[in-house]
Parts: C-alpha cells; sequence; structure tokens
C-alpha cells in the first residue's frame, strides 16, 4: 500500500496496540511541532544522525523519497537549523511523506508551504555548519525512543507513533 494512500488514526493505532509489550509499538513525546504543509503522514523509516551539520539531510531529501520519512536525529540540538526552505521543498520535490528532526527548521513560511509533511523540536534561524559529517540509515534514539531503517512512522494532529512492520487502524 503506497504511504500516500493510507488512512490511520494514531489514537487508534495506540488504542490498537495498547496492551503491545514487545517494543514493536512505540510513541514518541509529545515535543514535536508541525512546520510542513501535511498535517498527516506515515511511510517507512529511513534515519539520518548528525549534529548541526545538515551534509546527510540534504543528501537525503535530494535523492528519491518513494513515499519514505526522513528521521533526523540531530542529538534535540536548538542552536542550528537541520531543515530550511530548500530542503522542504526538495524533500516535497523527491517524493518523501515527511521529515521528522530531533532539532531545529528554520524558514517557518517557506516550510508550511512544502507539501511535506515536517515535524521539529522548535525554530531557529541559525543555519548548519557544513562539516560533512553525519551518519544514514543507522538506528537512532529520538527523544529516548529507538527507530531504526525501515520502521514505519506515522504522524497525525494527536502525535507520532512508530511500529517495525507497517499498521492498519482496528
Amino acid at each position: 500500500m503506497h504511504p500516500a494512500t493510507l488512512s490511520f488514526a494514531t489514537c487508534d493505532l495506540c488504542d490498537a496496540h495498547k496492551l503491545d509489550t514487545d517494543g514493536d509499538f512505540r510513541v514518541l513525546p509529545p515535543v514535536f511541532r508541525d512546520f510542513g504543509g501535511r498535517r498527516r503522514f506515515a511511510g517507512p523509516v529511513s534515519t539520518v544522525k548528525c549534529f548541526e551539520d545538515n551534509t546527510w539531510v540534504k543528501a537525503a531529501v535530494d535523492s528519491p523519497g518513494e513515499g519514505r520519512v526522513l528521521v533526523v536525529d540531530g542529538g534535540a540540538s536548538l542552536r542550528r537549523a537541520l531543515v530550511g526552505g530548500n530542503l522542504g521543498a526538495a524533500a516535497a520535490r523527491n517524493g518523501w511523506a515527511g521529515v521528522l528532526v530531533d532539532g531545529c527548521v528554520r524558514d517557518v513560511g517557506e516550510l508550511a508551504a512544502c507539501d511535506v509533511g515536517i515535524r521539529a523540536l522548535a525554530a531557529m534561524p541559525w543555519p548548519t555548519e557544513k562539516r560533512q559529517e553525519g551518519q544514514r540509515d543507522v538506528a537512532v534514539q529520538i527523544q529516548g525512543v529507538w527507530v531504526r531503517p525501515g520502521d514505519w512512522l506515522y504522524a497525525d494532529e494527536d502525535g507520532v507513533v512508530l511500529a517495525s512492520r507497517p499498521l492498519h487502524a482496528a
């Protein structure tokens, strides 16, 4: 099933999996703000791990997204923006369903016009440094929750949940 055609509600997913104890279903803490043009999005996860350097984030959104969600472990830094208007536009143009940043974004008005889901901790106008540092498609911890490449991420107005496989609301 193509991620763009998914119909889901994170509340329904939580209801259906509230008794799961195997760690395959996870909920991110409610610390992420909505910045993109899509309020709800879902898809298989691709990851980037970086700190105040968005070189690998740019490389990811410049590649075909194929309905995936890019999860960026920015170390929860509030000092630099890892995604701005140009990268948001690239993510939308290249078919990413969404971008979730454990860190900051900038160009908030431009991001709101992008047809892609974008979640981040806060807005920060200061850009990153370009040191060519980071990793792609590795397991990351986002706000204490493990996220692995290939997991499925579902985001809507109520929150963000993750699962080790595609889910359907009960």
